[in-house]
């Protein structure tokens, strides 16, 4: 469960980021506050594990609250001024939302976060793993979608695409492999072509460069640079 604040000066913006939290399972919301000094004390004793922090207030900018928390806490940066996004950066924001802020992309910027959290604070409160599902763009414009891990057969990359194959649906997203490698849980997924990432709980067997998962009648193929990996891992599982 990631513990998270909310800080601007607009309480309207607030109610609207406050709203979109509890859409979130994964989030837990500590406490809200229009005033950035009160809230610093709070950041500063490490009660908060995301900031979902407002540049421009009166008594203390958003910049100089990053300065101030000292890393304490991540940031999600929220303003209506696009010209603050280089200085955002360079201060180790997670991310960058222009308002009116969109639930998609701010649940975009909370995955986000998720993956540069620890796994205690990552972990969602009714699961015993991290990051048990992802929302991803799909082909249609502005549309979010949700793909529950445990669901996935394989992954499979296309060109400028990914493909999300679960049963006869098969999904296409606008990304690379290696954001979503990055992003999926290691201990159950695996990268064993520079076109396929599979579950590592569907695999039932391996033939030669080929391997067969569960449900699958596709070919996966294994490459070079990906094989001793592999074959390391399922030489710890077999019965010698």
């Amino acid at each position: 469960m990631i513990r998270c604040m909310i800080i601007d000066d607009e309480q309207h913006a607030i109610d609207i980021l406050e709203h979109y939290v509890k859409q979130a399972p994964y989030l837990e919301l500590v406490g809200t506050s229009t005033h950035p000094i009160e809230a610093l004390q709070v950041v500063g004793e490490g009660k908060v594990d995301l900031v979902f922090l407002d540049i421009q207030m009166p008594e203390l900018s958003g910049i100089d609250f990053i300065r101030a928390i000292q890393g304490k806490a991540k940031v999600i940066l929220t303003t209506a001024y696009s010209e603050f996004a280089l200085e955002g950066y360079e201060l180790d924001v997670v991310d960058y939302l222009l308002k009116p802020v969109r639930l998609p992309r701010f649940l975009q910027a909370v995955q986000k976060a998720m993956t540069l959290m620890p796994p205690a604070a990552a972990a969602p409160a009714t699961e015993g793993v991290v990051d048990d599902y992802l929302f991803v763009k799909t082909e249609s414009k502005g549309k979010l979608l949700r793909i529950n891990l445990a669901d996935i057969d394989y992954i499979e990359g296309m060109k400028n695409y990914v493909a999300i194959h679960r049963g006869s649906q098969k999904t296409l997203v606008y990304t690379s492999m290696k954001e979503l490698e990055e992003r999926l849980p290691a201990r159950e997924f695996m990268r064993v072509h520079k076109s396929f990432i599979i579950p590592l709980s569907r695999i039932t067997g391996i033939e030669g460069n080929l391997l067969r998962l569960q449900g699958v009648s596709a070919e996966i193929l294994i490459g070079d640079n990906y094989k001793s990996e592999l074959m390391e891992l399922i030489r710890n599982k077999m019965i010698r």
